[in-house]
Protein backbone atom coordinates (compact mmCIF):
# COMPACT_ATOMS: atom_id res chain seq x y z
CA UNK A 1 0.00 0.00 0.00
CA UNK A 2 1.36 3.42 -0.99
CA UNK A 3 1.58 6.38 1.36
CA UNK A 4 3.34 9.72 1.71
CA UNK A 5 5.02 11.69 4.50
CA UNK A 6 6.28 15.23 4.68
CA UNK A 7 9.13 16.67 6.74
CA UNK A 8 9.86 20.27 7.66
CA UNK A 9 13.48 21.22 8.41
CA UNK A 10 14.14 24.27 10.53
CA UNK A 11 17.48 25.47 9.15
CA UNK A 12 17.54 26.08 5.39
CA UNK A 13 21.30 26.61 5.40
CA UNK A 14 21.87 22.92 6.25
CA UNK A 15 19.83 21.53 3.38
CA UNK A 16 22.56 21.86 0.76
CA UNK A 17 24.61 19.36 2.78
CA UNK A 18 21.58 17.13 3.41
CA UNK A 19 20.47 16.98 -0.22
CA UNK A 20 24.02 16.81 -1.64
CA UNK A 21 25.49 18.47 -4.71
CA UNK A 22 22.83 18.57 -7.45
CA UNK A 23 20.55 16.60 -5.10
CA UNK A 24 22.86 13.58 -5.27
CA UNK A 25 21.91 12.30 -1.80
CA UNK A 26 18.21 12.61 -2.56
CA UNK A 27 18.59 10.67 -5.82
CA UNK A 28 20.65 8.00 -4.07
CA UNK A 29 18.04 7.53 -1.34
CA UNK A 30 15.26 7.36 -3.95
CA UNK A 31 17.13 4.60 -5.75
CA UNK A 32 18.11 2.62 -2.64
CA UNK A 33 14.69 2.75 -0.94
CA UNK A 34 12.47 2.84 -4.05
CA UNK A 35 10.68 6.02 -3.01
CA UNK A 36 9.92 9.33 -4.72
CA UNK A 37 11.25 12.43 -2.93
CA UNK A 38 10.28 16.00 -3.78
CA UNK A 39 11.85 19.07 -2.18
CA UNK A 40 10.64 22.64 -1.94
CA UNK A 41 12.42 25.09 0.33
CA UNK A 42 12.66 23.50 3.76
CA UNK A 43 9.84 21.02 3.04
CA UNK A 44 10.45 17.48 1.83
CA UNK A 45 7.78 14.99 0.72
CA UNK A 46 8.32 11.23 0.39
CA UNK A 47 6.00 8.86 -1.47
CA UNK A 48 6.07 5.08 -1.88
CA UNK A 49 5.31 1.90 0.01
CA UNK A 50 4.61 2.42 3.71
CA UNK A 51 7.71 0.67 5.09
CA UNK A 52 10.02 2.31 2.54
CA UNK A 53 8.58 5.77 3.23
CA UNK A 54 9.01 5.36 6.99
CA UNK A 55 12.65 4.26 6.58
CA UNK A 56 13.33 7.20 4.24
CA UNK A 57 11.75 9.68 6.66
CA UNK A 58 13.78 8.32 9.60
CA UNK A 59 16.89 8.45 7.40
CA UNK A 60 16.45 12.09 6.39
CA UNK A 61 15.83 13.09 10.02
CA UNK A 62 18.91 11.17 11.20
CA UNK A 63 21.07 12.75 8.50
CA UNK A 64 19.74 16.22 9.34
CA UNK A 65 20.53 15.68 13.03
CA UNK A 66 24.04 14.57 12.08
CA UNK A 67 24.54 17.84 10.21
CA UNK A 68 23.08 19.86 13.09
CA UNK A 69 25.67 18.23 15.36
CA UNK A 70 28.51 19.52 13.21
CA UNK A 71 28.93 17.19 10.24
CA UNK A 72 29.71 19.10 7.03
CA UNK A 73 29.50 16.19 4.61
CA UNK A 74 27.11 13.29 4.05
CA UNK A 75 28.70 10.40 2.19
CA UNK A 76 27.24 7.36 0.50
CA UNK A 77 28.80 5.30 3.29
CA UNK A 78 26.88 7.39 5.89
CA UNK A 79 23.61 6.81 4.06
CA UNK A 80 24.10 3.06 3.71
CA UNK A 81 25.15 2.68 7.35
CA UNK A 82 22.12 4.62 8.61
CA UNK A 83 19.73 2.63 6.41
CA UNK A 84 21.20 -0.58 7.83
CA UNK A 85 20.82 0.73 11.39
CA UNK A 86 17.21 1.86 10.82
CA UNK A 87 16.28 -1.46 9.20
CA UNK A 88 17.93 -3.33 12.08
CA UNK A 89 15.86 -1.41 14.66
CA UNK A 90 12.72 -2.01 12.61
CA UNK A 91 13.44 -5.75 12.41
CA UNK A 92 13.90 -5.94 16.19
CA UNK A 93 10.55 -4.27 16.69
CA UNK A 94 8.75 -6.54 14.24
CA UNK A 95 10.26 -9.64 15.83
CA UNK A 96 8.69 -8.54 19.11
CA UNK A 97 5.34 -7.69 17.53
CA UNK A 98 5.91 -3.94 17.84
CA UNK A 99 5.19 -1.51 15.02
CA UNK A 100 7.55 1.47 14.99
CA UNK A 101 4.75 3.82 13.94
CA UNK A 102 2.20 2.40 16.39
CA UNK A 103 2.82 5.35 18.71
CA UNK A 104 4.14 8.55 17.15
CA UNK A 105 5.15 11.67 19.09
CA UNK A 106 4.83 14.82 16.98
CA UNK A 107 6.94 17.88 17.74
CA UNK A 108 7.71 20.92 15.62
CA UNK A 109 11.10 19.64 14.48
CA UNK A 110 10.62 15.87 14.19
CA UNK A 111 8.45 12.83 14.74
CA UNK A 112 9.60 10.43 17.44
CA UNK A 113 8.93 6.70 17.47
CA UNK A 114 9.51 3.89 19.94
CA UNK A 115 12.67 1.90 19.16
CA UNK A 116 11.66 -1.17 21.17
CA UNK A 117 8.72 -2.65 23.03
CA UNK A 118 9.84 -1.18 26.38
CA UNK A 119 9.87 2.33 24.92
CA UNK A 120 6.43 1.71 23.44
CA UNK A 121 5.13 0.60 26.85
CA UNK A 122 6.69 3.73 28.39
CA UNK A 123 5.09 6.09 25.84
CA UNK A 124 1.70 4.52 26.44
CA UNK A 125 2.18 4.86 30.20
CA UNK A 126 3.09 8.55 29.84
CA UNK A 127 -0.02 9.20 27.78
CA UNK A 128 -2.45 7.29 30.00
CA UNK A 129 -1.28 7.82 33.59
CA UNK A 130 -1.17 10.81 35.91
CA UNK A 131 2.28 9.83 37.22
CA UNK A 132 4.81 7.64 35.41
CA UNK A 133 8.13 6.38 36.74
CA UNK A 134 10.77 5.54 34.15
CA UNK A 135 13.61 3.63 35.78
CA UNK A 136 16.71 2.13 34.22
CA UNK A 137 20.22 2.57 32.92
CA UNK A 138 21.46 5.48 30.83
CA UNK A 139 20.73 5.51 27.11
CA UNK A 140 17.28 3.92 27.21
CA UNK A 141 15.40 7.12 26.30
CA UNK A 142 13.68 7.67 29.67
CA UNK A 143 14.12 11.44 29.82
CA UNK A 144 14.07 12.09 26.07
CA UNK A 145 10.70 10.37 25.58
CA UNK A 146 9.22 12.09 28.63
CA UNK A 147 10.26 15.48 27.21
CA UNK A 148 8.82 14.47 23.82
CA UNK A 149 5.46 13.57 25.39
CA UNK A 150 5.47 16.84 27.35
CA UNK A 151 6.14 18.86 24.17
CA UNK A 152 3.39 17.09 22.25
CA UNK A 153 0.82 17.59 25.01
CA UNK A 154 1.84 21.25 25.30
CA UNK A 155 1.52 21.85 21.54
CA UNK A 156 -1.88 20.12 21.60
CA UNK A 157 -2.87 22.43 24.50
CA UNK A 158 -3.57 19.50 26.81
CA UNK A 159 -1.31 21.23 29.35
CA UNK A 160 -0.48 24.91 29.75
CA UNK A 161 3.18 24.56 30.69
CA UNK A 162 6.19 22.25 30.83
CA UNK A 163 8.31 22.15 33.97
CA UNK A 164 11.64 20.33 33.91
CA UNK A 165 13.56 19.85 37.12
CA UNK A 166 16.57 18.01 38.52
CA UNK A 167 18.15 17.74 41.96
CA UNK A 168 21.47 19.55 42.23
CA UNK A 169 23.68 16.91 43.81
CA UNK A 170 27.46 17.11 43.81
CA UNK A 171 28.92 14.03 42.14
CA UNK A 172 32.62 14.35 42.82
CA UNK A 173 32.82 18.06 42.05
CA UNK A 174 32.06 20.98 44.39
CA UNK A 175 29.31 23.30 43.18
CA UNK A 176 30.66 26.26 45.10
CA UNK A 177 33.88 26.26 43.12
CA UNK A 178 32.14 26.51 39.76
CA UNK A 179 32.48 29.98 38.16
CA UNK A 180 29.62 32.44 37.73
CA UNK A 181 26.38 33.38 39.46
CA UNK A 182 23.75 30.90 40.67
CA UNK A 183 22.19 30.52 37.19
CA UNK A 184 25.58 29.81 35.62
CA UNK A 185 26.31 27.26 38.35
CA UNK A 186 22.96 25.50 37.91
CA UNK A 187 22.61 25.48 34.09
CA UNK A 188 25.16 22.67 33.51
CA UNK A 189 23.00 20.38 35.65
CA UNK A 190 19.99 21.16 33.44
CA UNK A 191 21.83 20.92 30.10
CA UNK A 192 20.55 17.40 29.18
CA UNK A 193 17.00 18.75 29.46
CA UNK A 194 17.86 21.71 27.22
CA UNK A 195 19.43 19.30 24.71
CA UNK A 196 16.21 17.30 24.42
CA UNK A 197 14.13 20.46 23.96
CA UNK A 198 16.42 21.82 21.22
CA UNK A 199 15.93 18.54 19.36
CA UNK A 200 12.15 19.07 19.28
CA UNK A 201 11.44 22.81 19.23
CA UNK A 202 12.94 25.78 17.34
CA UNK A 203 15.39 27.83 19.39
CA UNK A 204 13.32 31.04 19.19
CA UNK A 205 10.20 29.18 20.40
CA UNK A 206 12.09 27.82 23.42
CA UNK A 207 13.35 31.30 24.30
CA UNK A 208 9.82 32.72 23.98
CA UNK A 209 8.27 29.97 26.12
CA UNK A 210 10.89 30.53 28.81
CA UNK A 211 10.10 34.26 28.80
CA UNK A 212 6.35 33.62 29.15
CA UNK A 213 6.99 30.97 31.85
CA UNK A 214 5.22 28.32 29.75
CA UNK A 215 8.53 26.47 29.86
CA UNK A 216 10.44 26.32 33.13
CA UNK A 217 13.75 24.62 33.93
CA UNK A 218 14.78 24.77 37.56
CA UNK A 219 16.49 22.83 40.36
CA UNK A 220 14.19 20.67 42.48
CA UNK A 221 14.57 22.98 45.49
CA UNK A 222 12.68 25.67 43.54
CA UNK A 223 9.55 23.47 43.49
CA UNK A 224 8.89 23.83 47.22
CA UNK A 225 5.65 25.63 48.08
CA UNK A 226 4.22 25.53 44.55
CA UNK A 227 1.04 23.93 43.22
CA UNK A 228 1.53 22.86 39.62
CA UNK A 229 -1.81 22.89 37.77
CA UNK A 230 -2.23 21.93 34.08
CA UNK A 231 1.49 21.32 33.75
CA UNK A 232 3.59 18.43 32.48
CA UNK A 233 6.29 18.12 35.13
CA UNK A 234 9.42 16.01 34.66
CA UNK A 235 11.77 15.14 37.50
CA UNK A 236 15.03 13.83 36.05
CA UNK A 237 17.90 12.12 37.94
CA UNK A 238 15.38 11.17 40.62
CA UNK A 239 17.71 8.57 42.14
CA UNK A 240 19.49 11.53 43.79
CA UNK A 241 16.35 12.84 45.50
CA UNK A 242 15.92 12.25 49.22
CA UNK A 243 12.73 10.79 50.70
CA UNK A 244 11.44 14.18 51.98
CA UNK A 245 12.27 15.82 48.63
CA UNK A 246 10.35 13.15 46.70
CA UNK A 247 7.31 13.57 48.94
CA UNK A 248 7.54 17.35 48.46
CA UNK A 249 7.71 16.95 44.69
CA UNK A 250 4.86 14.47 44.35
CA UNK A 251 2.56 16.61 46.46
CA UNK A 252 3.02 19.57 44.06
CA UNK A 253 0.63 17.78 41.68
CA UNK A 254 -2.31 20.02 40.74
CA UNK A 255 -5.48 19.66 38.67
CA UNK A 256 -4.91 18.62 35.06
CA UNK A 257 -1.20 17.92 35.55
CA UNK A 258 1.02 15.00 34.58
CA UNK A 259 4.30 13.92 36.14
CA UNK A 260 7.17 11.86 34.78
CA UNK A 261 9.93 10.76 37.15
CA UNK A 262 13.09 9.27 35.67
CA UNK A 263 16.17 7.83 37.30
CA UNK A 264 18.99 5.29 37.19
CA UNK A 265 19.36 3.31 40.40
CA UNK A 266 22.94 2.37 39.49
CA UNK A 267 24.06 6.02 39.66
CA UNK A 268 23.03 7.22 43.13
CA UNK A 269 25.26 10.09 44.31
CA UNK A 270 23.62 10.60 47.70
CA UNK A 271 25.67 9.95 50.86
CA UNK A 272 25.63 6.24 51.73
CA UNK A 273 23.56 6.90 54.85
CA UNK A 274 20.85 8.79 52.91
CA UNK A 275 18.09 6.62 51.37
CA UNK A 276 17.08 7.36 47.78
CA UNK A 277 13.62 8.88 47.51
CA UNK A 278 13.14 7.11 44.18
CA UNK A 279 13.53 3.65 45.70
CA UNK A 280 11.28 4.64 48.59
CA UNK A 281 8.57 6.06 46.31
CA UNK A 282 8.47 3.00 44.04
CA UNK A 283 7.92 0.73 47.02
CA UNK A 284 5.24 2.93 48.63
CA UNK A 285 3.29 3.83 45.48
CA UNK A 286 3.47 0.68 43.35
CA UNK A 287 -0.09 -0.36 44.29
CA UNK A 288 -1.75 2.88 43.06
CA UNK A 289 -3.52 2.36 39.73
CA UNK A 290 -3.02 5.97 38.62
CA UNK A 291 0.75 5.47 38.74
CA UNK A 292 2.76 3.49 36.18
CA UNK A 293 6.26 2.12 36.76
CA UNK A 294 8.28 1.15 33.68
CA UNK A 295 11.67 -0.49 34.23
CA UNK A 296 14.30 -0.43 31.47
CA UNK A 297 17.21 -2.87 31.17
CA UNK A 298 20.58 -2.76 29.40
CA UNK A 299 19.05 -4.54 26.38
CA UNK A 300 16.78 -1.49 25.93
CA UNK A 301 19.72 0.91 25.38
CA UNK A 302 19.32 2.80 22.09
CA UNK A 303 22.67 4.59 22.01
CA UNK A 304 25.81 3.15 20.41
CA UNK A 305 25.83 -0.69 20.71
CA UNK A 306 29.04 -0.46 22.75
CA UNK A 307 27.12 1.46 25.45
CA UNK A 308 25.09 -1.65 26.25
CA UNK A 309 28.25 -3.75 26.56
CA UNK A 310 29.85 -1.17 28.88
CA UNK A 311 26.76 -1.16 31.13
CA UNK A 312 26.72 -4.96 31.26
CA UNK A 313 30.43 -5.04 32.09
CA UNK A 314 29.97 -2.63 35.02
CA UNK A 315 26.93 -4.56 36.30
CA UNK A 316 29.06 -7.72 36.54
CA UNK A 317 31.12 -5.96 39.21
Amino acid sequence: MDTSRSLNFENNSLLAILYGEKNYNVSLIEKMLEVVVSTRGNYLAISGKVDDVNVAADLFEALYNKIENGSREISEVDIKAMIKDINSNSSQLKSKGVKSNEFVIKTRKKQIFAYNDRQLKYLKALSENTITFGIGVAGTGKTYLAVAMAVQMFLEKKVDSIILTRPVVEAGEKLGFLPGDIKEKIDPYLQPLYDALYDMLPFDSIERYITTRELQLAPLAFMRGRTLARAFVILDEAQNVTVPQMKMFLTRLGQGSRMAITGDLTQIDLPHTTPSGLIDAIEKLKHLKEIAIVKFESKDVVRHPLTRKIIDAYEQY
